[in-house]
């Protein structure tokens, strides 16, 4: 054989973030990927452009081989792998491997310590892909794709080791808010449910807690739910309430401009307050940190929290949330808010969010309204 006979050489390969220009051949590769559950041209877009989020894309030569996104969420430190998939012709090269790396190091990054993603139950490349790079299952997602096809929910603790789920003296349940609303009400239930399994969480149930525990009017819409409403709701069904508050305040009062409309919620709040020297609801008037929250997780109480959505959403409205776990780094919550096309229930479930970051958002209003709800088994009547 010539010693000066040439081979073609292989193409070089390479990682980027995707450009717009990148849109057609990654819609290509979604068509001979899926079959169901595609993305659009408009959600790559988004999610390129404008989406807090970052797509990477492997090239062999100017081939691309395959992409991978990541979805941030802002107030958390949990990234989810929105979408991933290798072009049939370039599978078995390791192009799946690299992907799911740079996805990682992305999420790294902007200080994420989870990536979570979900994926087809008969997807079983995929899976073993995952779990050979140290993804664990942590939940599954029945009738989730548009063929009605399961999807298994993974995750992978990305920084120092530890472990991968929160610890907690409970499993605390999951249950979205179906209306604008009722946070409240739906943060109320999932408490509930985990001191109480045979409880069953539904919409009329959401709906009558809500009715029970309004504050009637908002600074607009809907009246919104109050510490003392809910704590009144859980104790009339069986449970041992504290609420943690700073002061005797109406809740909310500073949002509202209307006179009228605030005498009514000082009568609500008065009314609530007089039915509540009946019962066995203690009320303790200090403000809890996250360092209280986590005991009072590994003691077996369930913490219902009040917050400012600004850290998560960018919008300034009261928002509660539940604390499903702890550990030395972070809280872990279950927001029963899912708030756009981005998001899915894995992106609210056990959302690690550092200590020091929640205590800032626990405050609402210029009142800097501290609210929390310990929920406890009660153990007399």
């Amino acid at each position: 054989m010539p010693d000066d006979l040439d081979f073609p050489a292989a193409p070089p390969i390479t990682l980027r973030q995707a450009l717009p220009s990148d849109i057609p051949a990654l819609l290509a590769i979604e068509e001979r990927c899926f079959e169901t559950d595609r993305l659009t041209r408009r959600s790559f877009h988004h999610m390129i452009t404008k989406g807090n989020a970052m797509v990477l894309v492997e090239l062999h030569g100017d081939v691309i081989a395959g992409y991978g996104m990541v979805a941030f969420h802002a107030g958390t430190s949990l990234a989810r792998l929105y979408s991933f998939a290798v072009d049939p012709p370039f599978r078995r090269s390791g192009a799946g491997t690299r992907l799911l790396t740079a996805a990682e190091q992305a999420a790294r990054a902007h200080d994420c310590i989870y990536l979570r993603l979900e994926v087809r139950r008969d997807n079983r490349a995929a899976i073993d892909l995952y779990k050979r790079n140290g993804y664990r299952e942590f939940g599954v997602y029945a009738d989730y794709y548009e063929d009605h096809m399961e999807a298994l929910r993974l995750e992978k603790r990305l920084g120092a080791a530890g472990p991968s789920a929160p610890l907690g003296a409970r499993l605390v349940p999951y249950y979205q808010q179906t209306l604008d609303f009722t946070c409240g009400p739906s943060a109320l239930m999932m408490g509930m449910k985990a001191l109480k399994p045979e409880l069953e969480l539904n919409r009329p149930l959401e709906i009558r807690l809500w009715r029970e525990a309004t504050t009637v009017f908002m600074t607009s819409g809907h009246g919104g739910c109050g510490p003392y409403g809910l704590a009144l709701a859980a104790w009339r069904r069986g449970l041992d309430v504290e609420i943690c508050v700073k002061d005797d305040s109406v809740p909310f009062l500073d949002g509202v401009r209307d006179d009228d409309k605030k005498e009514v919620m000082r009568l609500v709040h008065q009314e609530m307050i007089d039915e509540l020297a009946g019962t066995g609801v203690r009320v303790s008037h200090r403000t809890l940190t996250s360092a209280d929250m986590a005991e009072a997780v590994r003691d077996g109480a369930v913490p219902i929290v009040l917050i400012s959505s600004y850290r998560i959403y960018r919008e300034k409205f009261p928002h509660w949330v539940v604390v499903s776990g702890a550990d030395e780094r972070f809280l872990y919550v279950h927001d029963p808010l899912v708030y756009d096309e981005q998001h899915a229930h894995i992106d609210r479930i056990f959302m690690p969010i550092p200590r020091q970051d929640f205590e800032r958002m626990a405050r609402y209003g210029k009142a800097q309204l501290k609210a929390t709800l310990l929920l406890r088994e009660r153990t007399s009547y």
